[in-house]
């Protein structure tokens, strides 16, 4: 059968072009998406610091236990923040176990500029990287400098390290593997940000020594041990970010548009088969068996899918090193960063296409070869009028499930909860649209009816007659128009929405008209320095850092900022609508009313959380804010954090001052290299940009689903057009005009894209409002008025384009050619 399909596909070279391109287009997303995810899942960190280790003890997750609706108990582990440390007290107690050769802790030394990392000399032995030049720093004024700086042995270098600037003599310089300092041990301990603390502890074990004696000793201590390839990943590099985000980014959008390639492949391939059942009907009646149709859809389908793998694996290969540029040129990771050449990504892209196209084609043609041949002639003749009770109970269940799935989009906490529920929701009601299309487009039909026969006249009564007749066939188009209106109604504008509103809270929260800001951060006591200039009235310090938080599905890190409580409410408005920020202080908290809501804590309630290192905390709430997206859901005392961030200084100052302040703020500024004064306008015109610069991925990832989705729509709706060659060649052989043939044209397409672009504006508008309101509490969301133009405007040009550009080509051809042709 396999010969004859290769034959069939040569004689159907639309309805074969239309699932062709869908095909390609589709292995080319999942190509690119597979490659970032297995670039992600198979990128090993070396360890540099802690090379010559043979454990390295730390702390980098926070996990808890909690039961699910249905009484399962579930752990959720997700990783800190800031890093997490260990007790120091450790050091002592690792070394008096018997085997113990050597140990090492690391007072880790958050550098700002140069951008770096400082440890304390007794770790340098551990990274088993010898000297290039130069000794070991004895005094404390002296550093062994990474060759990446760029500085000799004998020279001084300027470091700024907790928000101070400190000259070093380099006495000695070597590669270390990543741009690092190191202080002497004395030197590290008074600039770590966590006293007592350290953020992790090598170890090296004489041969044959007992390793579950330094493993039972840490875990009872509360922290983990990490052997072989694992050591790598306890050094805090951009590229175990990078690993993360890639993994995050290429599943969560790869899964989207694995749902998305089913849409469109069982659509444009359903079409293809329903507007062959006269051909598949013949077949049956001259003996051909069920098996023998179904090994022909099966084949076809799997032809077309093997065909668009070798166009698509190539351009998604190139595609994914496009984006791998991207990635690199915006910072979002590191140059060196490898990426593979999709070993395993390639097979499961061309696995899932073949797979999808051979369940579409055996749904789609299930009907014809199950039947006796003479009923598969018999039905050929009459279109059915609807679909049948058991698509309707699934269509109604479905759309029970979209409305249920808008509760939990509302309820999540933070962006990435909200928009996978949102997503979710999106499907769910296209699903229920496609499979209730039957019956929406009868029903449609009946109610334009009286209008498109007083618009078109002649031409809309055939219109709306051929939408009654056809309800059940024009069911793929709706479905397409529908997803494309869907999806660029509503993801699109997320990120609008989302950049939107942090820009207004931010502008509208910040009372200060004077911003202090500095490349390696501010020091701990410049906002103290900074009230006691002249005309300032107010200064707050500012650091941002996230914590961990119960949500409904276990735990996850959300944006906090920790602030110096003096004068806060002079700098900045949260839009508090319960408590008082002025009782802001050690052990207590404020939360935006988002993550109140999320997390069901009340004014006055203990709010239990972890801090950014995995400290547990118990803080008393003392308001509710209403501008999370602008300052985090979030807002702790600076005290409360104190030693519990990776580093100790402020991201900015705001302050409330005066025009009589200028001249004091610039000379304060020329005391402290780096620093910048700037007014308010500024920094809300520098937040939109960072705003867009890290929302470029998520730009991107969207406008694919939401071209895809268009493309979905472009042949499908082609598809359908081409497929009315006999039916337009009858309709002029009857009498019918070409006029009236487009003007019926027009007035089938006016019904139908009336009908789904009010349904996809709904499905959009409710998709995006409890997208919003998850996000801001608000459940009007902002639609550009250019935005919702194009959307709607791309949508009407999309099908008249893809509608009325085939029928033309049709009208052009005599009927009688056509008339006896195939379907």
């Amino acid at each position: 059968m396999t010969a004859l399909a290769a034959r069939l596909l040569r004689h159907r070279a639309g309805p074969a072009a239309a699932t062709l391109l869908a095909l390609i287009a589709g292995v080319l997303i999942l190509v690119a998406m597979g490659t970032l995810v297995e670039s992600g899942l198979r990128f090993r960190p070396e360890p540099r610091l802690w090379a010559a280790a043979d454990l390295v003890v730390a702390d980098r997750t926070v996990s808890h236990t909690f039961k699910e609706f249905d009484g399962e108990t579930t752990t959720s582990t997700v990783a800190l923040p800031e890093g997490g440390t260990v007790d120091a007290a450790l050091v002592d107690r690792i070394r008096r176990l018997p085997g113990v050769t050597a140990v090492a802790g690391d007072e880790r030394v958050e550098i700002g500029a140069p951008a770096a990392t400082g440890h304390g000399w007794a770790t340098y032995a551990f990274s088993g990287r010898p000297i290039i030049a130069g000794a070991a720093p004895r005094a404390d004024d002296e550093v062994l400098a990474d060759s990446r700086l760029g500085a000799a042995p004998g020279e001084r270098v300027d470091l700024v390290v907790n928000g101070v600037s400190r000259s070093y003599r380099v006495s000695a310089v070597a590669d270390t593997g990543t741009t690092a300092v190191y202080f002497t041990d004395a030197q590290a301990a008074r600039l770590s940000a966590h006293p007592g603390r350290l953020d992790a502890i090598g170890v090296r074990l004489a041969p044959g020594a007992d390793r579950d004696a330094v493993r039972q000793l840490v875990s009872a201590a509360g922290a983990t041990t990490y052997v072989g390839p694992e050591r790598g990943a306890v050094e805090q590099s951009a590229n175990l970010a990078a690993r993360e985000l890639l993994i995050e980014a290429g599943s969560a959008f790869g899964g989207y548009v694995v749902l998305l390639i089913v849409f469109v492949v069982a659509g444009t391939i359903g079409l293809s088969v329903r507007h062959r059942r006269r051909d598949l009907a013949l077949l049956r009646a001259v003996a051909a068996t069920p098996g023998q149709i179904r090994r022909l859809l099966i084949g076809e389908a799997a032809l077309l899918a093997l065909v668009a793998s070798v166009v698509g694996v190539p351009a998604g290969v190139l595609a994914a090193r496009w984006v791998q540029g991207e990635l690199v040129d915006r910072g979002f990771i590191p140059a060196g960063f490898p990426m593979t050449g999709g070993l395993f990504a390639v097979p499961a892209a061309v696995g899932t296409a073949v797979l999808v196209a051979v369940l579409a084609a055996l749904i789609a043609g299930r009907r014809v070869a199950g039947i006796r041949p003479v009923e598969a002639l018999g039905e050929i003749a009459v279109e059915p009028r609807r679909g049948g009770r058991v698509r309707l109970v699934a269509g109604v269940l479905t759309l029970a499930a979209a409305v249920t799935s808008g509760g939990f989009t509302i309820g999540g906490t933070g962006p990435t909860a909200a928009l996978a529920g949102a997503v979710g929701m999106l499907y769910l009601f296209v699903i229920a649209v496609a499979l209730l299309a039957p019956r929406i487009n009868a029903y449609a039909a009946r109610l334009l009816t009286p209008v498109l026969s007083r618009v078109w006249r002649v031409s809309g009564y055939l219109a709306a007659a051929n939408l009654r007749a056809n309800a059940q066939g024009m069911a793929t188009v709706l479905t397409a128009l529908v997803l494309a209106v869907g999806f660029g109604g509503s993801v699109w504008f997320l990120q609008t929405n989302q950049e939107r509103q942090t820009i207004a809270q931010s502008a509208a929260g910040t009372l200060a008209e004077r911003v202090l800001v500095a490349p390696g951060g501010l020091s701990p006591d410049a906002a103290r320095e900074v009230r006691e200039l002249t005309g300032v009235r107010a200064a707050t310090g500012v650091r941002r850092t996230q914590v961990v938080v119960r949500s409904f599905d276990g735990i996850a890190p959300v944006a906090a900022q920790a602030v110096d409580p003096t004068g806060i409410i002079s700098t900045m408005d949260l839009a508090v609508h319960e408590g008082d920020l002025a009782d802001l202080r050690a052990g207590t908290v404020a939360l935006s009313a988002t993550q109140a809501s999320a997390s069901g804590w009340h004014v006055g309630d203990q709010a239990d959380l972890w801090l950014g290192d995995g400290t547990p905390s118990r803080l008393t709430v003392v308001a509710i804010y209403g501008r999370g997206l602008g300052f985090g859901d979030v807002t702790l005392a600076a005290q409360t954090v104190a030693g519990h961030t990776a580093g100790v200084t402020d991201d900015e100052i705001l302050v409330r001052a005066g025009p009589d302040a200028d001249a004091a703020l610039a000379a304060w500024s020329a005391r402290h290299p780096g620093s910048a004064v700037l007014d308010a306008a500024t920094r809300t015109r520098l937040i939109g940009t960072d705003l867009a610069l890290s929302a470029w991925l998520n730009r991107l990832l969207i406008g694919v689903m939401v071209g895809y989705a268009a493309l979905a729509a472009a042949t499908t709706m082609v598809l359908a057009a081409l497929a009315r060659r006999r039916e337009l060649a009858l309709l002029r052989l009857v009498g019918v005009t070409r006029r009236q043939i487009r003007r019926m044209v027009h007035a089938e397409q006016a019904g139908l894209l009336g009908t789904a672009v009010l349904i996809g504006a709904t499905i959009a508008a409710l998709t995006l409002g409890a997208l919003v309101n998850a996000l801001t509490g608000s459940p009007i969301p902002y639609v550009p008025p250019l935005g919702g133009a194009a959307v709607l405007g791309g949508a009407t040009v999309l099908a008249l384009a893809t509608t009325v550009w085939p029928v033309r080509r049709l009208l052009r051809v005599p009927p009688i050619d056509d008339i006896g042709t195939r379907e």
